[in-house]
């Protein structure tokens, strides 16, 4: 079972290599009862039958790790064939030709296939004098050698082509998953510095939120009256708490700051900002309108901060890869959430999607709140992102 399943493990990871061993053996075997039947086939008497035999087992060795040792090993097969004419009369030889075929064929191939340039030139030039020599000592024939000669040479110029289409071809794929590691690790690192300035941005949030409580909670506690002892203490702890809770969180967030970057102090955006984000669009070259539905309602700081950093994002896409484009901004106010669509016409070679980057980072930036993020191609052209954000579950 063991090896059953190792054979189909090869078969799944390197099937030419499984192959090509089963060709090499097949052949070897086919070589070595060619030479041992010889003499039986031919019907007369094979001078040094058992060397013949021999040197049939060497080449079969040598077709066999032709693809392991790719520059030794095939000539060693063409050399164990070439010196069969020392041990024996050219007639016997000839009468079995299916062998040299073999040499003439497979041996050539392997040795274009796997090995580099210089190697293979070097192994065709090889084989291309044994059969000079071999010719010049039996037969002296030019055709003859002239006819082996173009059988080398088109057996090997077929391996030496195929193989270089599918190394190439090979090479073209690792890029291609090159770039698709690449791409994948530059989208993880995106939604990474997101999720950082995410957690920055409702650190500022939340931290303002619960210094206004402690300050509020201290007011309240220096206007009770002497008596009132147990209110008193409630009201340190909750005074205690909050400092406690402040503290933590600076140390948090701390960790997520890159390093040597400097705390902010400027108010937070949101949508109340907006036409200060438009203007510095449309003075960067993007003409931006902006399109309100219904009726703006304050909303909690992190939604507020998610959904302007949302239509700045796309905005910066669409800036950056749309080309000459026009924008659009829409706010729909519904009763239990609000719609953002931010659309362009653009017509660069750019989606204004930031390569999927950006729109990670919105994704993270919604599904944090519990919304929904969608984009695609524009109907007429350029790009499109949708975001919807719960309001009533803020």
């Amino acid at each position: 079972m063991r090896d059953v399943q190792r054979i189909r493990d090869i078969w799944q990871s390197d099937r030419g290599r499984l192959v090509h061993y089963l060709v090499a053996a097949t052949l070897g075997v086919f070589v070595i009862a060619e030479f041992a039947t010889l003499e039986d086939r031919i019907g007369d008497p094979v001078d040094h039958r058992a060397w013949l035999v021999v040197l049939a087992v060497i080449a079969a060795i040598g077709l066999l790790f032709s693809r392991d040792v790719p520059f030794v090993a095939p000539l060693v097969t063409a050399g164990a064939f070439a010196a069969a004419f020392l041990v024996t009369d050219s007639q016997s030889l000839e009468d079995s030709s299916s062998p040299f075929l073999i040499v003439v064929l497979f041996v050539p191939w392997c040795l274009a296939t796997y090995n580099e340039r210089s190697r293979a030139v070097a192994g065709l030039v090889v084989m291309e004098l044994l059969g000079l020599w071999v010719n010049l000592h039996y037969r002296n024939s030019v055709w003859d050698y002239f006819f082996i000669a173009m059988f080398v040479a088109l057996s090997w110029t077929v391996g030496f082509v195929l193989s270089r289409r599918a190394a190439q071809s090979r090479s073209l794929a690792e890029r291609a998953e090159q770039a698709e590691r690449q791409q994948q690790k530059a989208a993880s690192r995106a939604v990474a510095e997101e999720r950082q300035r995410i957690a920055r941005e409702l650190h500022d949030v939340i931290a303002h939120s619960v210094s206004v409580m402690t300050v509020q909670t201290g007011a309240v506690r220096r206007l009770l009256l002497p008596e009132q002892e147990k209110e008193r203490q409630a009201l340190e702890t909750v005074e205690a708490t909050g400092r406690e809770a402040l503290t933590e969180m600076r140390r948090l967030v701390g960790l997520l700051r890159e390093q040597g970057a400097m705390p902010e102090f400027s108010p937070q955006p949101g949508l109340g900002t907006m036409e200060d984000l438009l203007e510095t669009v449309r003075s960067a070259g993007l003409p931006v309108d902006l399109a309100v539905d219904g009726t703006p309602r304050e909303l909690p700081p992190g939604i507020d901060l998610a959904a302007y950093r949302l239509v700045q994002e796309a905005l910066t896409n669409a800036l950056k890869y749309g080309g000459t484009a026009h924008a659009w901004v829409s706010l729909h106010w519904r009763e239990d959430e609000l719609e953002l669509e931010v659309a362009n016409d653009g017509k660069g070679d750019g989606d204004g999607s930031g390569g999927g980057h950006g729109l990670a980072g919105m994704y993270e930036r919604v599904t944090l709140y519990g919304g929904t993020l969608d984009s695609g191609p524009r109907d007429g052209g350029g790009f499109v992102v949708r975001a919807r954000l719960p309001v009533a579950q803020a």
